[in-house]
């Protein structure tokens, strides 16, 4: 029976170890440190989720609102001179209305011409309706015939030049050529 008294107190005595209570203590701040990490990680990852639907939504609506060339470039001439570049156009393959009214002050589409000598932007253009509705919206199933005046730009024969058509919304449709050798009345610039 002696042995027992001692052996209580020499358990009591000697604080060696680690009891229940620490243990669940210890437990817990790992699983609190887990969640915070966790919360962290996943907020991250659906931040950078959102930010790459908006990139996609985003380019979307850029290719969505571009204009499509239908046909050729034709340049009406003076025999010397081009006067004005005709082409048609028609909207992308599900591509959102563009807006062709050439008298519109705001959301309108611009024509900018280019050559060896000149660079002017925002140059006179006209629209004729080939097919569409009564608004200026170019919708699908829409054609539309673009006419630029291009008689201050002294465009002559063998002469390479660009025209970039940017639409409100979307992407700018270029259109590179060169004018022939010889120059009729009316020519077609493929």
């Amino acid at each position: 029976m002696s042995r027992l008294p001692k052996f209580v107190r020499r358990a009591t005595r000697e604080e060696e170890g680690i009891t229940g209570l620490e243990t669940a203590i210890i437990l817990i701040a790992f699983v609190v440190v887990a969640t915070i990490f966790a919360f962290v990680v996943l907020s991250t990852g659906l931040f950078s989720a959102e930010r790459g639907k908006e990139a996609v939504y985003s380019g979307l609506q850029k290719t969505r609102g571009s204009l499509e060339l239908r046909g050729s470039l034709v340049a009406n001439t003076d025999g010397t001179t081009v006067q004005d570049l005709v082409f048609d156009v028609g909207n992308a393959a599900g591509g959102e209305p563009v807006n062709l009214d050439p008298l519109a002050t705001s959301n309108k589409m611009v024509v900018d011409y280019r050559d060896a000598d000149t660079n002017d932007a925002d140059i006179a253009w006209t629209v004729d309706w080939i097919v569409g509705d009564a608004d200026d919206s170019l919708e699908a199933g829409e054609l539309a015939e673009i006419t630029v005046d291009v008689t201050a730009e002294t465009l002559g024969a063998n002469a390479p030049f660009i025209l970039e058509v940017k639409p409100p919304l979307g992407g700018t449709m270029v259109i590179s050529r060169t004018t022939p050798p010889g120059l009729d009345t009316v020519v077609d610039l493929h």
